[in-house]
């Protein structure tokens, strides 16, 4: 009988920093269940990466749970994937800091996101903003991922994860697999309901800008309805309509349909029409999340349950990589 080959690892994980958007759902989280199937999945709620902005401590756990919740609503199984929070894995920071003495101080102030999350908080610059890339590669490497998921925002780190990896394996031996970039087949970047030249976040100060996965009907139809098109009134994809590519976009993801055949379909017919069209696709594909959620949230026992087998699953892996790691730097065993 011929062996099945062995399924590449990916590990992707996301801040629990406030409620997923209809942009983090599409272009992300949508594909994370679909990935289980052709992948050994590890997700993780990033908790400790949230820290390098200060927190309220109490926000800071009920989000992390929500976010949890929310992906397990997302379609996350665990009885396919690992899902886990960082903060209960303590292998993670015990191997930050052994790459951190791998890292140059120069590759750290060459970071793009150092320098614009300093120029955000310059009341708190702190040391973990300048050196958290150095978790962030931790996270990867303490699991040996093969993928990793990344916006064109995280390529650096992802790159600065291979670097630190490769010197550490010639340093010593071979240790760590050198993590490459996924990106899904599927998935569009969708952008500001209010100014499609960006890109949707939940960090917005319109909230008319983005779609909750938790906003009710009435919230969804109505911040449709506001967004921003143009004055043609043509339902068009081009370079000069981004807020018509952009809704066209959203209908095209939720529904399948290609952007000739939404053309078609909307041909004379206006905004407002099509406006109302986009709401109600998004309102059909948020419906089961949203009651999936609440039931998952109201179970505190199965949550905890579920978070408490992810992060011993997660720490066996973890833990053989550090013992071997602590092995060749010279810790005593």
């Amino acid at each position: 009988m011929e062996q099945q080959a062995a399924k590449k690892r990916i590990l992707s994980g996301i801040q629990p920093t406030g409620t997923f958007t209809l942009g983090n759902y599409i272009g992300a989280v949508r594909n994370w269940s679909r990935m289980q199937e052709e992948y050994e999945c590890l997700y993780m709620v990033a908790n400790l990466h949230a820290l390098t902005v200060r927190q309220d401590p109490a926000a800071l756990r009920r989000q992390t749970r929500e976010s949890a919740a929310l992906l397990l609503a997302c379609g996350i199984d665990p009885a396919k994937s690992i899902l886990f929070v960082q903060s209960q894995v303590p292998a993670h920071c015990e191997l930050s800091w052994v790459l951190s003495c791998c890292t140059q101080f120069g590759e750290l102030s060459r970071m793009t996101q150092f320098k614009d999350k300093s120029a955000k908080h310059p009341e708190n610059v702190n040391a973990g903003l300048f050196t958290y890339p150095c978790l962030m590669a931790a996270d990867i490497l303490i699991y040996n991922a093969d993928l990793v998921p990344v916006g064109a925002d995280q390529n650096q780190h992802l790159e600065l994860a291979r670097n630190v990896a490769q010197r550490f394996n010639n340093n010593y031996s071979p240790t760590f697999t050198l993590p490459e970039g996924y990106n899904p087949k599927t998935g569009a970047r969708v952008r500001s309901l209010q100014e499609p030249a960006k890109k949707m976040s939940k960090s917005d100060t319109n909230a008319n800008a983005y779609i909750l996965l938790t906003d009710d009907a009435d919230t969804v139809l109505r911040k449709f309805k506001r967004a921003v098109t143009d004055s043609e009134g043509a339902v068009r994809a081009a370079e000069d309509k981004p807020g018509v590519t952009n809704l066209m976009g959203i209908y095209s993801a939720l529904t399948g349909k290609g952007l000739d055949a939404i053309e078609a379909e909307f041909a004379g017919q206006g905004y407002g029409v099509f406006k109302e069209a986009v709401a109600g696709v998004v309102i059909d594909a948020l419906r089961p999340i949203q009651a999936e959620y609440a039931r998952v949230l109201a179970d505190k026992e199965y949550l905890d349950r579920v978070l408490a087998e992810g992060a011993a699953a997660a720490g066996r892996i973890a833990g053989r990589t550090l013992a071997k790691v602590y092995r060749k730097v010279g810790m005593l065993q």
